[in-house]
């Protein structure tokens, strides 16, 4: 009796995606933020397909929207931000990106990657050293707490 080898039924949705970056940040201010690149990897034994996904396109310009990645390959997605006004600093965009194996059409993985438009990579890079300095100071202050019925008791370690 003669068995064949089969690949494991794969369950729509939950194959795991691989996508570096998670997060996009473009900086008003800073032009060679404007365009970012996104890229999957295939670690699998087989070929994806994929496609690109965006809860805001007029924002912004995906070049190779939907495309393949052979397998234990990667790609790159470019993102292009197209729309800077002040109206859409904050804002958290989202893009989805769906992966299929290449002769199927029901998506096995998917995964998510916010976008947000800042106005200055200078205020941002001031706000994230005010959060490093406030971490640091209340870094070295560890509390242990030691239970005794009836008493709650403290010590104070420095680092």
């Amino acid at each position: 009796m003669h068995q064949q080898k089969r690949q494991p039924e794969l369950v729509e949705g939950n194959l795991p995606v691989f996508v570096f970056p998670t997060e996009l940040i473009f900086y008003a201010d800073d032009q060679s933020t404007h365009k970012q690149v996104l890229t999957l990897y295939n670690p699998y034994e087989f070929a994806l397909k994929f496609k690109v996904l965006c809860t805001t396109p007029n924002k912004y310009v995906v070049v190779d929207a939907a495309g393949a990645v052979k397998p234990q390959c990667c790609v790159d997605i470019v993102i292009r931000h197209r729309d800077v006004r002040s109206c859409h600093y904050g804002v958290i965009d989202k893009f989805r990106l769906q992966v299929s194996e290449q002769s199927q059409r029901k998506a096995l993985g998917r995964k998510e990657v916010v976008a947000t438009l800042l106005p200055s990579a200078k205020e941002q890079q001031k706000e994230e050293e005010d959060k490093r300095i406030k971490e640091h100071l209340t870094e070295g202050l560890f509390f242990e707490q030691s239970f005794q019925p009836g008493l709650i008791t403290m010590a104070i370690l420095r680092t």
